[in-house]
């Protein structure tokens, strides 16, 4: 159940930079994100399954940096050194993409891109629980996502500019999403701080990953965690939507178009969502949110148009909206003040691993036996996730 809901309070002030932070590194990241899956295929020459294994393992990557960030965060009782050091990562990997020169070189920096995502995500998680009071967490996840989502709608957006404005230049769009991404590491250092109240751990704090420590996390924490799984292996990497674009006949320039209407969906849904975490039954949320993902596979597996993909990336950032704050206030509310970055990063290796595996099958499928049928089977796989949830609730 939803905590007791008091009425809304502005956010704390850190709360707020963080979001401005996740803008401007979702800026620089989605500006190469929307434009990659065309990079990889056309100008580098990669299958198609080679996006989708390059996807699951940058997710997987920083699903495992996730976790020990999230331990160490807990152990030092320290939450922006970890936090600094992976937006610093992610912005130091922008400048090897247009560098890349083969498959090896874009992996790479995918994978330093992703270490760092993974050094950040699970302290930045914990620092706004630690911040927020637990009745207000939804909102709070809430509007970090949204604020991170107007950087993904941003980004695409912008990639679109310059590529009409260049020719297609992929290269100088990488280069300026260098720009976005220093300005993030700079709003970090000056202006993210930790709780002054927060006491520092004991001399000899026992490690969080110890068995005796994980014991005390709650059955809420671990069905939790079940639930990451199940909606993560149902839904794959969105590089997938672009390649569907693509494939009904979209120009390479106005393909990023899908990435801006699924992250401004998302954008405008994810806060409003949040509230609801704080005052409805989480559980019927997410029986909403998987209901629309199984809408969003239906749509794009039947799109004869770039108009309708335009239309099924739209309900994929509703399902977003719907979902991702939601989990996050679902974590945050089953662990221990002094779990919470152990938590977010076992929370967040589980949703990697789950889309690796999501994401690798998908790219398969795809070339085996088309678009259609990969959407399909996204589908289908909600649609069994969703049974049990209905019959808990019924």
């Amino acid at each position: 159940m939803a905590p007791l809901y008091h009425g809304w309070m502005p956010p704390p002030r850190t709360v707020v930079v963080l979001g401005l932070v996740s803008m401007c590194m979702d800026l620089s990241s989605e500006m190469t994100h929307a434009l990659l899956p065309l990079f990889l295929v056309g100008t580098l020459g990669a299958p198609v399954a080679y996006v989708g294994l390059i996807e699951g393992i940058a997710e997987a990557t920083a699903a495992i940096s996730k976790l020990f960030s999230g331990v160490i965060s807990d152990w030092i009782g320290r939450r922006k050194p970890l936090v600094l050091l992976g937006y610093g990562l992610s912005g130091a990997s922008k400048p090897l993409f247009p560098l890349a020169q083969g498959i090896g070189a874009v992996l790479s920096a995918r994978f330093i891109d992703r270490v760092g995502k993974g050094i950040r995500g699970a302290p930045r998680d914990a620092l706004i629980a630690d911040i927020t009071p637990e009745d207000q967490q939804g909102a709070a996840y809430g509007l970090r996502q949204a604020l991170d989502t107007v950087g993904a709608f941003g980004g695409p957006l912008l990639a679109v500019v310059l590529m009409l404005a260049t020719g297609d230049n992929f290269r100088l769009v990488f280069w300026v999403a260098v720009l976005p991404a220093l300005a993030a590491v700079a709003l970090v250092i000056f202006g993210v701080r930790e709780p002054p109240d927060r006491p520092l751990p004991a001399q000899h704090q026992p490690f969080p990953l110890r068995r005796t420590e994980l014991a005390r996390l709650p059955a809420s924490f671990r069905r939790t965690l079940v639930i990451v799984a199940v909606f993560t292996l149902a839904r794959f990497s969105e590089a997938f939507l672009v390649l569907r674009a693509q494939d009904t006949g979209m120009a390479a320039a106005w393909v990023p178009m899908v990435m801006v209407t699924m992250s401004f969906v998302f954008a405008i849904g994810a806060y409003p969502f949040g509230l609801l975490a704080d005052r409805l039954d989480r559980d019927k949320l997410l029986v909403v949110g998987l209901a629309l993902l199984i809408a969003a596979d239906l749509v794009l597996a039947a799109a004869p148009s770039w108009p309708v993909v335009l239309a099924g990336a739209g309900l994929w950032g509703l399902h977003m909206a719907a979902t991702q704050g939601l989990l996050s206030a679902m974590v945050a509310a089953a662990a221990p003040g002094d779990l919470r970055g152990a938590a977010f990063g076992m929370f967040n290796l589980v949703q990697g691993l789950a889309l690796l595996l999501a994401s690798a099958v998908a790219g398969l499928m795809w070339q085996a036996a088309g678009p259609a049928a990969t959407f399909l089977a996204g589908a289908a796989f909600a649609a069994a996730a969703l049974v049990p949830l209905l019959a808990v609730k019924c």
